[in-house]
């Protein structure tokens, strides 16, 4: 901590405290296993989580799980994915990643007539329009075109602290759920860890 003296008229003095940077500079934040440029924090990042959503739908695919046996492609309705960390994640961007992922690959395609997102209530309201003689019948959904999503794909982020000396580790575990509508049953079940490490007096947030 650094003080610094302001003089005003009839010489009194005002002092200011201005934060110092600890010892040795910026502090340094590294991860457990290096794959990708320095980071800034033990927080979450953006890549962090676009990196752990490409991976695990890297290894849903390569577990053969969304090979349709007559060629075509899996309807698939995604859930929310459960932020149980400390960390304020945009889940939203994650599920984005997510998504664009699985489309790209041309093994599936997305349901948006189940879903908890706002879209989805206008879905909804779209829907109810039918028989509204203010509108032109032939331009919406008719009743039994919906087609029911085949997998219900679902995640949660789990965060796990410890310290070795004075070293603080923080691991991040994307959970990645692939459920059966039908039978309720799990298909596939990915996970993918981030570590980080950092000296104790670096911030998590």
């Amino acid at each position: 901590m650094k003080k610094r003296l302001l003089f005003l008229g009839g010489g009194v003095p005002l002092i200011f405290l201005t934060a110092c940077a600890p010892p040795g500079g910026s502090q340094s934040v590294k991860y457990v296993n290096p794959e990708t440029s320095q980071p800034h924090t033990v927080a979450l990042e953006y890549k962090d989580f676009r990196r752990a959503a490409i991976k695990l739908v890297q290894k849903m695919l390569k577990s053969g799980v969304l090979n349709h046996p007559q060629g075509g492609r899996y309807v698939i309705a995604v859930a929310t994915v459960i932020n149980d960390t400390t960390q304020r994640i945009d889940v939203d961007q994650l599920l984005s990643d997510i998504k664009e992922a699985l489309l790209e690959s041309g093994k599936v395609v997305i349901s948006s007539a189940v879903s908890t997102t706002d879209r989805e209530k206008m879905l909804r309201e779209i829907r109810k329009l039918r028989g509204n003689e203010e509108f032109n019948q032939k331009t919406l959904p008719g009743k039994g075109q919906l087609i029911a999503p085949d997998y219900l794909l679902s995640g949660k982020i789990l965060e796990r602290s410890y310290y070795v000396g004075d070293k603080k580790y923080v691991e991040y575990y994307f959970i990645l759920k692939l459920i059966d509508t039908k039978t309720g049953l799990i298909f596939w079940e990915g996970k993918e860890v981030i570590g980080k490490m950092a000296a104790d007096t670096a911030s998590t947030w």
